[in-house]
């Protein structure tokens, strides 16, 4: 090699480096966050009441800076305004503001005042969660019944409990009428307010909201108003206001100087910058979805602090997240400090104390880790969250991306690899999770004809279910306990333990129960009678039959409600039958396709149906029709009226893009050899990047974006820094889930059923999906010297490991590393055992949870 080549060539561990010094990176972003601003404003309050930014042109998704805002519905108001009082009063802008959080709180009541004649009335409303809500005109703040309100004496009213909020505004009267003394006045007024509010002995309400003198547009005004409004006289006011209720601190220069403290009073100066010049007609009031947005604030402010402790944490603006109980606190410092302690006392036991990550506490301590940077990053403040927006020219950009280098890395192989061969599936998997990471990024669950498609997706994993674990059966006959456990506890090991760590509903990590579900239906399928899978009239009926049933018992819902009501009495879990009922039957039978076609491509197989003449003529006419499908299919997902139209539709063709893609994909020879390295490397940790999403790229549990560097503003390098992280660390749990898998199910030595003729790899998923066997075979000589295919690896691991030498006959021994578990002794327990003492164990934990969240 040349010197320039060496000069230019990269450290085939480039992308370690990459991966670490980014993460590195990340943490002390956090920790400089922390110093500088998150001390002083640990529940992002401030961030709240003074910075943001709108991330759409329509005023829809306020976005305040580092937190995520909640958009508040009438039931989401309940559990802090429910039989309380809010009192707004001041001046018209309030009043505005006060007709559109009673909208909020009950879309029942008025948004507006009746009529003119009556606008400068008093209001008084009640919800029907029993919420009074009372404005009072008052534009000058001066009145006895303002006083003594703020005082903390409350008027003689029917309701007499202390208000949960009381919302004060007023200034732009004194600016229009200058007989009331002008901005002397005001400022007089404004400080005996604040020093009543000071000096009450009892805060006049939960919350007390000083509302800032809203901003002018001097262009629109009308000459009267304009010959005495000025937008100088506004700022001034505004700075008095922020001057006197938040004090500065005398050491301007140093962060960390404490301030005085300041007033009991919320002032939420945001409202100003939220205003659109292009959004008021008479320069003094602005449109209705910029009011929405200030009372949607307002409410942030009072209840987001008040909602239960329980996922999905979606609400970050002033907000205290939970301190975890005592045992989930105990289960996270497990899982986390179980693999260093085993790793440290195999080191001082080690006698060269040769350092090395390379031995067989890797995947505990790789595990463990990352268990607990999941959750420092979702479930502490560390780290700030904030809203999804999406953006058409995005959404276009990050796709042709990812297209983009998803071609680049196309490689070819030397023959026909056959159909749907591991590469391809690998591939197929891998840009199907980045078209889905990219939609839940960007929140495009409401744009239908983006929707639509990735519904297909999901289906399509689903479908690769049924057609892996089909062929396998088919091929392997091998209906053991072990590959049962392999499976199950492959697609859960994770998802059972952020289960735990992140108290969180198991159901929520929908994906990795539904191909659970899914895989003990095929092989329940498979297994019943299995000595008659030969025929193809029995098997073809037994697939009618589990079919049949499953539709049956997905339809009579009272089944689904007493499963779950004996899993909610028996073992503690608590399920919702409505919403895994909607999971179910959104894709009922694209498992069943995918049965079907393994058969079929099993049966083409045997019978060499490739070699006939009229092949490749079928093969044309399929690829046209194929064409047509999808060609029809997005125009008619694109013409339906919107995504819940479509979802009628789904289950009754979502199969037909699929065969189209694979019939395509499958075309020619050369389609079948070459695939994408970078698409496929997704592929192999798809299941892991599903769940990990979930808290460590998105973020309240994939209600919002995790933002690793703080500021709106820096979005797109935040997005490039947490995307490297989060594909990073998600390859590498893949990997170690996969060995801590190995390790909980052990191997055995096993022989290769005669049943068939084709020798067969297998291994544990780590997808959606289970092994695939291709028509065209590679060539292995088997141990007693005869030739014979053998289908390449499924496509649902890394590499070649245990389960690869399992099939091939090859058991090897056991590191010595895990005989910790056995302390020497000669009996060692079963996968049964292993098993059986995790049920109990968690179900324990379950009982524990329950009463500790009882107490």
């Amino acid at each position: 090699m040349s010197s320039s080549k060496r000069l230019f060539s990269l450290n085939p561990s480039w992308h370690h480096y990459l991966a670490l010094s980014t993460g590195a990176f990340a943490i002390l972003a956090g920790i400089l966050h922390y110093i500088i601003s998150g001390r002083a404003d640990p529940l992002h309050c401030n961030s709240l009441l003074t910075r943001g930014t709108w991330l759409d042109e329509n005023h829809r998704n306020w976005q305040p800076e580092g937190c995520m805002l909640h958009a508040y519905q009438s039931k989401d108001t309940t559990p802090c305004l429910a039989s309380r009082r809010v009192v707004f009063i001041g001046d018209s802008v309030t009043r505005s503001l006060y007709f559109h959080f009673m909208h909020i709180v009950d879309p029942k009541l008025p948004i507006a005042p009746p009529d003119d004649d009556h606008k400068h009335s008093n209001y008084s409303f009640i919800s029907e969660s029993v919420a009074t809500l009372d404005f009072f005109w008052d534009p000058f703040l001066n009145t006895s019944a303002t006083r003594s309100l703020v005082q903390g004496h409350l008027p003689a009213l029917d309701v007499n409990d202390r208000p949960a909020m009381l919302v004060l505004g007023s200034g732009l009267w004194y600016l229009r009428y200058a007989t009331t003394g002008g901005l002397p006045a005001w400022e007089a007024n404004t400080e005996s307010l604040l020093e009543s509010v000071s000096a009450a002995l009892q805060k006049p309400a939960d919350e007390v909201v000083i509302l800032p003198v809203e901003d002018i547009v001097s262009s629109k005004l009308s000459p009267d108003r304009a010959e005495t409004m000025h937008s100088s006289d506004v700022d001034a006011m505004n700075s008095d206001l922020h001057h006197r209720i938040n004090p500065p601190s005398p050491a301007i220069y140093s962060i960390f100087s404490s301030s005085p403290p300041a007033l009991p009073v919320s002032l939420p100066l945001v409202f100003n910058k939220m205003l659109d010049d292009a959004s008021t007609q008479d320069g003094l009031h602005f449109s209705d979805d910029i009011v929405k947005a200030h009372a949607n604030i307002l409410l942030n402010l009072r209840c987001n602090n008040v909602w239960p402790k329980t996922s999905p944490f979606d609400k970050t603006c002033c907000r205290a997240y939970p301190s975890p109980s005592f045992l989930q606190l105990a289960i996270i410092v497990a899982i986390v400090v179980y693999g260093p302690i085993m790793w440290y006392l195999a080191y001082i036991r080690n006698q060269t104390k040769s350092i090395s990550f390379a031995g067989e506490y890797r995947p505990a301590v790789i595990f463990g880790l990352s268990i607990g940077l999941i959750f420092i990053a979702d479930r502490t403040g560390f780290w700030l969250k904030e809203q999804k927006q999406f953006n058409p020219w995005t959404f276009g950009f990050l796709v042709l991306c990812s297209l983009a280098a998803g071609l680049t890395t196309v490689k070819r192989a030397d023959k026909d690899m056959g159909f749907l061969n591991r590469d391809q599936t690998d591939e197929w998997k891998g840009w199907m999770q980045v078209a889905i990471l990219i939609y839940h990024y960007l929140g495009a669950s409401k744009i239908s004809g983006i929707y639509n498609p990735i519904r297909v997706l999901v289906a399509a994993y689903l479908f690769m279910t049924g057609y892996g674990h089909t062929t396998f059966y088919i091929k392997k006959a091998d209906f053991g306990f072990l590959r049962i456990a392999q499976v199950l506890v492959r697609l859960n090991l994770l998802t059972v333990v952020l289960v735990y760590a992140m108290d969180v509903d198991y159901l929520s990590y929908y994906f990795s129960p539904l191909v659970s579900m899914w895989y003990l239906i095929v092989y329940a399928t498979m297994a019943i009678c299995s000595h008659y899978n030969d025929r193809m009239p029995f098997l073809l009926s037994k697939i009618a039959i589990s079919m049949g049933m499953l539709t049956w018992f997905m339809t009579e819902t009272w089944m689904l409600d007493a499963v779950f009501a004996f899993l909610e009495q028996v073992f503690n879990i608590h399920w919702s039958a409505r919403e895994w009922s909607f999971r179910v039957t959104l894709d009922l039978w694209i498992v069943y396709f995918g049965m079907v076609l393994a058969i079929a491509t099993i049966k083409i197989q045997a019978y060499r149906l490739t070699d006939h003449h009229l092949w490749p003529m079928a093969v044309k006419a399929a690829v046209g029709t194929s064409i047509f499908i999808l060609l029809w299919f997005f125009a008619f997902e694109l013409m339906q009226e919107s995504k819940f139209t479509y979802n009628a539709w789904h289950r009754y063709i979502s199969f037909l893009p699929i065969v189209a893609f694979i019939t395509l994909r499958n075309a020619s020879s050369s389609l079948r050899s070459c695939s994408s390295r970078a698409f496929a490397f997704i592929g192999r940790c798809s299941l892991e990047t599903f769940i990990i999403q979930y808290h460590l790229w998105l973020a309240g549990d994939t209600k919002g974006v995790l933002v690793l560097l703080p500021g709106t503003r820096w979005r797109p390098i935040n997005f490039v820094i947490s995307t490297i992280i989060f594909i990073y660390i998600s390859d590498h749990v893949s990997h170690a889930t996969g060995e801590l898998t190995t390790w909980i199910c052990g191997n055995k030595e096993t022989s290769l059923p005669t049943s068939t003729r084709n020798v067969t790899r297998h291994t544990a998923s780590s997808g959606p999906s289970a092994e695939s066997v291709p028509l065209a075979t590679d060539i292995h000589t088997s141990k007693d010297g005869d030739s014979r295919p053998i289908k390449p690896d499924s496509p649902v691991r890394p590499t070649r490991r245990w389960v690869d030498r399992l099939a091939d006959g090859t058991s090897p021994q056991r590191s010595p590393g895990y005989k910790v578990w056995y302390k020497g002794s000669g009996w060692i327990p079963g996968v049964k055992t292993k098993l059986a003492v995790w049920m109990g164990v968690m179900w324990l934990a379950n009982t524990l949870w329950t009463v500790a969240e009882s107490t």
